[in-house]
């Protein structure tokens, strides 16, 4: 048995759990993908170094905390539209995309937690609005949430990951808390994925949008429904202005439009593809919130690339 051998049999089986860890940390599903690539380079070159004080578990942590926390010097914040100004008030005009911007991302449930009771474990800890809250948290700090809150680590080990006192991952972790207190919105009553009124709810809001049926789509969501579409910054707030945006821009030809449903983030979700040149392009992946049983914010994240790290075609 070669030193690769032993360090693939034991180390491959937190790949998924570390790649959800280094999405939390920097809110994009490639840059974590990235990341634990370099986290098992780095842990593979010193494998025969590893005396085993920790677990392997512990130890490759470690080595992708302090590598997310590397690259988070040169970028540490990836926001929503929501994060960067007021809401629109004329759904007619949208402010033109800023590629520019590293926007949050969404991660595929299939690549967080292969394995459904895992994600059932995880799945508040991956929701889109935590890990947008997170955006706002130093790079530091938000090791120590995600380290003390998420993995339940005891702080003198997360004192021992990053170097420094357990009474600096106390003050910290008040510190972070705090921040997040600040801008996490409620999601109370939140609809679980699994749940057959779930699935429902997804398949009218499908039939919907199919349908160009406005009044069925008003019917679903809540009063205080968002719409977001990075990266694009303008985005809408109310039951009204997003209804009157899908009037205007989707619901006027439903037969331009087909959706592939899929899940992210925990929550449900969908690959919107839009004719063009004679056939349907990728166009959009919706990721929805759902509370008390009704759509409570829709974040469609036109970006083509993520198709692919969904496993989703981009032409029908």
């Amino acid at each position: 048995m070669t030193v690769t051998d032993d360090f693939v049999r034991e180390a491959d089986t937190f790949r998924a759990e570390l790649l959800a860890h280094c999405y939390r940390m920097m809110g994009s599903v490639h840059d974590a993908e990235d990341l634990v690539q370099e986290t098992y380079l780095r842990a593979w070159r010193s494998f025969e170094r590893f005396e085993g004080r920790s677990s392997l578990r512990t130890w490759l942590y470690r080595i992708a905390t302090n590598t997310c926390l590397t690259a988070l010097d040169r970028n540490s914040r990836r926001p929503l539209p929501s994060g960067l100004g007021a809401p629109g008030d004329d759904v007619s005009r949208l402010a033109p995309a800023q590629s520019e911007v590293a926007w949050l991302q969404p991660v595929p449930d299939a690549l967080i937690a292969p394995d459904p009771a895992a994600l059932v474990v995880s799945r508040d800890s991956v929701r889109l609005a935590f890990i947008a809250a997170l955006q706002y948290l130093l790079p530091r700090q938000r090791a120590v949430l995600i380290l003390r809150d998420v993995l339940a680590w005891p702080a003198s080990d997360v004192a021992d990951l990053l170097d420094t006192t357990t009474a600096a991952v106390t003050s910290a972790l008040q510190r972070a808390r705090a921040q997040l207190a600040g801008v996490m919105p409620s999601e109370d009553d939140t609809v679980e994925p699994s749940s057959a009124s779930l699935r429902a709810l997804l398949t009218r809001y499908v039939t919907a949008l199919e349908n160009g049926d406005v009044t069925s789509l008003v019917q679903l969501l809540r009063e205080d429904a968002s719409l977001e579409m990075p990266p694009v910054p303008t985005w809408f707030a109310g039951r009204d202005a997003v209804a009157a945006f899908y009037t205007s821009r989707v619901l006027d030809d439903p037969s331009a439009w087909r959706y592939v449903p899929t899940a992210a983030n925990g929550q449900p979700a969908l690959a919107a593809y839009r004719w063009d040149d004679g056939s349907y392009q990728a166009h959009n992946l919706q990721v929805l919130t759902v509370q008390r049983g009704r759509i409570a914010r829709i974040v469609a994240f036109r970006e083509v690339g993520l198709f692919a790290t969904f496993g989703l075609p981009e032409e029908l």
